[in-house]
């Protein structure tokens, strides 16, 4: 069987949730199917950004170097070129992300979805945003798909409800986690890390693009609200790389009453993240919407407890492993911080029982699934 798989997304070069997902699934695919050939496809005008390393006797990298604009354009005019046709005889095509692209009829077409935050929340995205997801038309991808693959049973009925997709092409296909996603106990990884990012002794953590879908300014209302009954010494640490409307949760950072005691760390390597989950006491996610939801995933498999949103995703990603929340309930946010911050018995049994919870995502099994559905 000749799969083709889009890696558009892994020339960014700062990786994001689906950059993330891209490659582990990727890799995985590549590792543990010798049977399958595998056609690597990337559009790299000018080789402006860095091809990745995807070395493997049964994968062949395809790249073309159109005008990206151009291309885009072409893709959503014209239908044209057909990828399947500038890439060779497919027999499925799989599209990780919603992407600009245009395939034959013959071959199949395995879509991934993670969400669809734009539908639950439009005023979260910028004029260019609207405009990206109206013309990349995501209820004619999931037409065209022979298979949908939805990343939890949140993304799934949201797909039925909101576009009235026919639910038996749809099946889920949980995210996994890297093994290097474990409690980190070496002092000199973890004070490397600490003075890396100039982290303070006692934090609780966010880790997230920093947008307004992802309620971090109702979580610096929750900490001001919560700090009067924590320690003098307990700080909020925010990492994450800024994304839309990102300046507003500076200013509220500037105007809070504890503005000394919230520290913003920027984007934070991959390599680091196991040691910064590890070296927090609680992490802390109050999302507004989430078509899966990693960051608490991993803190989780670091031993960290969490405090989530009880909507969309994370209350099934999480599990029983953490605390649920409204996320806008601001007090309710705040009690929780308190709760599990000030009850260290309660955090080691919400990190034992974490510890646990994460063991059941592994990319393995992603990877496992689409290669079944793909026969």
């Amino acid at each position: 069987m000749n799969v083709g798989i889009d890696i558009r997304t892994l020339l960014e070069t700062r990786y994001s949730g689906i950059s993330e997902y891209t490659w582990n699934v990727v890799t995985n695919l590549l590792e543990q199917d010798n049977k399958n050939q595998y056609f690597l496809f990337y559009n790299n005008a000018n080789n402006k950004y860095q091809a990745p390393k995807l070395n493997y006797a049964n994968a062949q990298i395809k790249s073309f170097r159109y005008p990206n604009k151009l291309f885009n354009l072409s893709l959503v005019t014209l239908g044209l070129p057909k990828i399947d046709r500038l890439i060779g005889e497919l027999d499925w095509f799989w599209l990780p992300s919603m992407q600009f692209f245009s395939i034959s009829k013959n071959t199949k077409l395995l879509l991934t979805v993670h969400d669809v935050s734009w539908l639950h929340y439009p005023e979260f995205f910028s004029i260019k945003g609207k405009l990206w997801h109206k013309l990349v038309n995501i209820k004619q991808l999931c037409q065209r798909a022979d298979k949908i693959n939805a990343v939890s049973e949140n993304t799934k009925q949201d797909l039925v409800n909101y576009l009235d997709i026919n639910p038996e092409k749809i099946f889920v296909t949980h995210l996994g986690l890297s093994e290097m996603y474990k409690p980190i106990t070496d002092q000199n990884i973890l004070s490397a890390v600490k003075s890396k990012y100039n982290l303070p002794d006692n934090f609780i953590l966010f880790l997230g693009n920093l947008e307004p879908r992802k309620n971090v300014e109702g979580l610096i209302e929750a900490f001001d609200l919560a700090s009067k009954d924590l320690t003098a010494d307990t700080h909020l640490v925010i990492a994450g790389k800024k994304g839309w409307l990102s300046k507003s949760i500076y200013e509220m950072a500037k105007k809070s009453h504890v503005k000394d005691k919230i520290k913003f760390v920027g984007y934070v390597d991959s390599q680091d993240k196991p040691a910064l989950y590890s070296l927090a006491q609680v992490f802390c996610y109050p999302s507004f919407y989430e078509g899966f939801g990693l960051p608490p995933l991993e803190a989780m498999a670091c031993g960290t407890p969490v405090i989530v949103s009880n909507v969309s995703s994370l209350p099934e990603v999480v599990g029983g492993a953490g605390l649920l929340v409204d996320p806008y309930n601001k007090k309710q946010i705040a009690d929780a911080i308190i709760k599990l911050y000030s009850d260290s018995e309660l955090r080691d049994n919400l990190s034992l029982k974490s510890l646990e919870e994460a063991k059941n995502f592994t990319w393995d099994m992603t990877a496992d699934e689409l290669l079944q559905v793909m026969g």
